[in-house]
């Protein structure tokens, strides 16, 4: 049976494009393609695509700029599939705000299992739309979060972070649980970066309240977000 999910994919390498494509399509996905970044952003516009697979390296305009782009009017969820395979690269392309990123060469059972948690994730929402704790107000259907009534900058990690914390707030959340639900996969490098992602929250935090505190780290296990 095909799926209603329409998948996006911008990718230079026509040989790997072809093979993801069948594979995709072979999973009940609608499957668009191109090799062009200026092309995949008018998709975007004109088809409204549920997900983007995208490289990095392609011929007419960076990867990382497409993301930027693309989140300018769009909440659509970005998988990078790139040969740049560097630290700051993936913190860039995900600070940029991709949802993951994905390694060159990649296993394409891997790629189809993190599509669908991307969509999955895609989907949820904070059960009550609406959740206030002391100076933190967060509006699931707006996407908008405010601390003392000043809104807080997020990017799209960082609110997928936030909001599984506050979805299961008192509770201890593991490193490998929170890289699953977030990026469907657990490594050593991505727990770098789910710590980079856990500062910068509280740095935006107390940017605008400095004794605000709602992210507890338990040394060694996880985070939870606070609930006394």
């Amino acid at each position: 049976m095909i799926s209603e999910k329409h998948i996006l994919i911008i990718e230079d390498d026509k040989v790997i494009l072809k093979f993801m494509k069948l594979a995709l399509e072979t999973n009940g996905y609608q499957v668009t393609g191109t090799d062009q970044g200026s092309i995949g952003l008018n998709i975007l516009i004109n088809q409204n695509p549920d997900l983007i697979l995208l490289d990095l390296g392609l011929p007419d305009i960076d990867g990382v700029q497409v993301i930027e782009e693309v989140r300018k009017v769009k909440t659509t969820p970005i998988i990078v599939i790139s040969a740049r395979g560097r630290e700051n690269d993936k913190v860039l392309a995900l600070d940029s705000g991709a949802n993951d990123y994905i390694t060159k060469p990649f296993n394409i059972g891997e790629v189809i299992a993190r599509v669908r948690v991307a969509l999955r994730n895609q989907e949820q929402t904070i059960e009550n739309k609406q959740f206030t704790y002391k100076d933190l107000f967060v509006d699931s259907d707006k996407r908008i979060v405010k601390v003392a009534d000043q809104t807080l900058h997020l990017t799209p990690i960082e609110y997928k972070l936030l909001e599984l914390l506050i979805i299961h707030q008192g509770k201890v959340l593991t490193h490998s649980f929170i890289q699953q639900k977030i990026w469907g996969y657990q490594t050593q490098d991505d727990y770098q970066s789910l710590r980079v992602f856990m500062a910068s929250i509280r740095k935006k935090i107390h940017s605008i309240k400095k004794d605000s505190q709602y992210i507890l780290t338990e040394v060694g296990v996880g985070y939870r977000f606070i609930d006394e």
